[in-house]
């Protein structure tokens, strides 16, 4: 008895013994598998699939088709081009027993393909995205909160530093200034470090907002 049954978006005519190299499944060698999508079997035809038939393989190894080499060149002057290789992921399969009807009591792992998601990994994953997301709720209210807590702390108004307003100043409470004696403190490393983690192209320096902020902290 033959059948034809579907696996990898391919259609296979297969009977007891025969051999195929099949889209790579997610199975292991010396494991028993079942392919569901049967087309027909023998003189009976599903329309489109035949409800409790199936083919019955046993997985032989897992290996890769012959390489495939893809050569893409281009008609035009200094034109570019390009070789390259592939080998397909397959699954060699020796088949066991064809089904007729009663394939789903057999308890036969189903055939799946390796690139599929199965009911059983989307539970998996379930629990992980939800762990995932807590921190990043719980860390979004500490964060906003920040700029508040450096003002009520009693911040310095940095707005008096020449070439400083309101979004620059943010910028600073952001990255942890919030005084003049900060500011003041500052050396060469730390001024580039600063100038080039808020994007102030050369301004500290141009400014002169050192030499203001020490001046600020003698008064």
């Amino acid at each position: 008895m033959f059948a034809v049954m579907k696996t990898g978006g391919k259609q296979y005519k297969v009977q007891s013994g025969d051999i195929l190299r099949v889209e790579k499944l997610a199975a292991d060698a010396g494991e028993k598998i079942q392919f569901n999508e049967i087309l027909m079997v023998g003189d009976q035809i599903g329309a489109p699939l035949i409800d409790g038939a199936a083919v019955q393989a046993e997985v032989i190894d897992q290996i890769k088709a012959d390489k495939v080499i893809h050569y893409v060149k281009r008609r035009r002057k200094h034109s570019s081009q390009r070789t390259k290789g592939h080998r397909q992921k397959l699954t060699l399969v020796r088949v066991t027993d064809i089904l007729a009807s009663g394939a789903d009591a057999t308890g036969v792992k189903a055939a799946i393909g390796a690139g599929s998601v199965s009911g059983a990994a989307i539970t998996a994953a379930a629990p992980k995205a939800a762990k995932a997301e807590k921190p990043a709720k719980a860390a979004a209210p500490a964060k906003a909160a920040k700029p508040a807590a450096a003002a009520a702390a009693g911040a310095d108004d940095l707005k008096e530093l020449s070439g400083v307003g309101p979004a620059l100043e943010k910028k600073l409470h952001e990255a942890g200034v919030t005084s003049f004696a900060q500011i003041a403190a500052w050396t060469d490393a730390d001024i580039a470090e600063m100038d080039e983690k808020l994007s102030f192209k050369g301004r500290i320096e141009r400014e002169g907002w050192v030499d203001q902020a020490k001046a600020k902290t003698a008064e």
